[in-house]
């Protein structure tokens, strides 16, 4: 097969994985929303069960790598306001890994860090939400949306601190409300099946068009590489503790001659050689 013909079958596979997507999907969701004032608007409203947000900013992106369990990850990140000008940070999850309540502390501990500037008082903080767009239904309890706020235990009084999580499941079914069109929209593979003309706009555009194809197929390329470069770097690290075992064993070197000579940290040789002598 030459080589035009193989970048053809190459094309015609991704193109045909690409018709199997919705915007579940973090890299099709990823596209969607990415500076795209309207459909955010949209997604934040309906979610938030508000008519009056505003979005000011928002940035969609990809993490390859975090701090969290399960590695890449989708998010959208932001800054949107009300109709009485109250100002609101907002961070949508579409998680790969989940959605862990321990990852959901982390994304709201994060957002304040990044809020809080320099010299700014406590009580200037925007109020802020995590919101996690979940296939399943995490929680179980057959909700469109599950909101956690902190309460005060004695009272059940809310405790008023601004922060806010929400998961969203993306499984709920019922098209009589503004959330279960949402995510039926979500799950749509075709945009003649959606409800929201902004989204199916969106999907239209990089399903069945050759210009959003072109993007597409691109953001595939780019994440193959990214994985082949990830496996080529977990195999010289592999090499080089493979290395630093060997000399180990030899038992003629110190700790800290191995980790010089096989290009490793020392705890990471240190670790290795508990390991061998345990």
């Amino acid at each position: 097969m030459g080589m035009e013909s193989q970048k053809q079958l190459e094309r015609q596979e991704t193109l045909e994985a690409i018709r199997k997507l919705n915007l579940l999907d973090d890299n099709l969701m990823t596209l969607v929303f990415d500076r795209n004032i309207e459909a955010t608007e949209l997604l934040l409203n309906v979610i938030l069960q508000r008519n009056d947000l505003k979005v000011l900013e928002v940035i969609a992106q990809r993490k390859y790598k975090n701090s969290m369990p399960g590695g890449r990850s989708v998010t959208i990140d932001i800054y949107a306001k009300d109709g009485d000008n109250k100002v609101y940070d907002v961070e949508v999850q579409r998680a790969s890994a989940g959605a862990d309540v321990h990852r959901a502390r982390f994304h709201s501990s994060m957002i304040d860090t990044k809020m809080l500037k320099a010299g700014q008082e406590f009580n200037e903080i925007h109020d802020s939400y995590v919101i996690f767009i979940t296939a399943s239904d995490v929680m179980g309890a057959g909700r469109s949306l599950y909101h956690i706020d902190r309460v005060i235990e004695e009272t059940g009084a809310y405790f008023g601190d601004g922060a806010h999580i929400i998961y969203v499941n993306g499984s709920y079914e019922d098209d009589s409300e503004p959330v279960g069109k949402l995510m039926h929209d979500f799950r749509c593979l075709s945009s003649v099946d959606m409800f929201y003309p902004i989204l199916a706009k969106q999907l239209k555009y990089f399903k069945e068009t050759e210009g959003g194809q072109d993007i597409m197929c691109q953001v595939f390329e780019d994440l193959a590489e990214k994985r082949a470069e990830k496996k080529a770097e977990e195999a010289r690290i592999e090499e080089k503790k493979a290395l630093a075992r060997r000399l180990i064993a030899r038992g003629k070197l110190t700790i800290e001659e191995i980790a010089e000579d096989a290009d490793l940290p020392i705890e990471v040789v240190r670790d290795l050689a508990g390991l061998q002598l345990a």
